[in-house]
């Protein structure tokens, strides 16, 4: 008895040992040189733009691997990039900020937590919650990460962090008003 209380304890011993020598270093992302734009697209074309990053970190392990994360975006800063200024860009840009999509005024960050990492060298999935609007959802993507720099590029469901104005799926005879439900982000992280 005493001896199978001994090796349980040494066993512990060993065990926390071990996971003592794995460290995480936390990297600041630079955001000044970072950048985040997007895409949205309509029956009649699309529009794009940029948000400024806020702030954000991302860890790696031992093996510099990435192991975890987060970044959040200034929904504030959301700007429309392929309009000028006087012919319509002011309008949509408005838009975006309402309540019938982003909500700026109550919901002025969002902001990606990344959970779980899978994959090594530099190519990675990446597992985590996605808060726009106030609302978490799961989100999957993958990410790459080379040097100081990971990227990122993935599609979004906006219906589900209930932003569903001109969406097809919640009102019909929109015809050629419909705005479709995805649409892309591209970050780009420097650290």
């Amino acid at each position: 008895m005493k001896n199978n209380i001994l090796k349980t304890g040494f066993i512990i011993i060993l065990a926390m040992s071990i996971a003592s020598f794995t460290t995480v270093a936390e990297k600041t992302v630079n955001v000044k040189d970072s950048n985040i734009t997007w895409k949205g697209y309509k029956v009649t074309g699309s529009h794009e733009g940029t948000i400024n990053l806020a702030e954000g970190k991302l860890m790696f392990d031992d093996n510099n691997n990435l192991a975890g994360g987060t970044f959040t975006m200034d929904m504030t800063s959301i700007t429309v990039t392929d309009l000028k200024a006087g012919e319509g860009k002011e309008k949509l840009e408005g838009h975006l900020k309402s309540d019938d999509f982003f909500g700026v005024n109550n919901h002025n960050k969002a902001m990606f937590t990344i959970n779980k990492v899978d994959g090594e060298n530099g190519t990675y999935r990446v597992y985590g919650d996605l808060t726009i609007k106030g609302i978490t959802k799961p989100a999957t993507f993958q990410m790459t990460v080379n040097n100081n720099l990971a990227t990122a590029n993935f599609k979004i469901d906006r219906t589900k962090y209930d932003i569903r104005y001109g969406s097809a799926s919640f009102f019909d005879d929109l015809k050629d008003k419909a705005i479709y439900d995805e649409f892309d982000l591209n970050v780009t992280l420097k650290f």
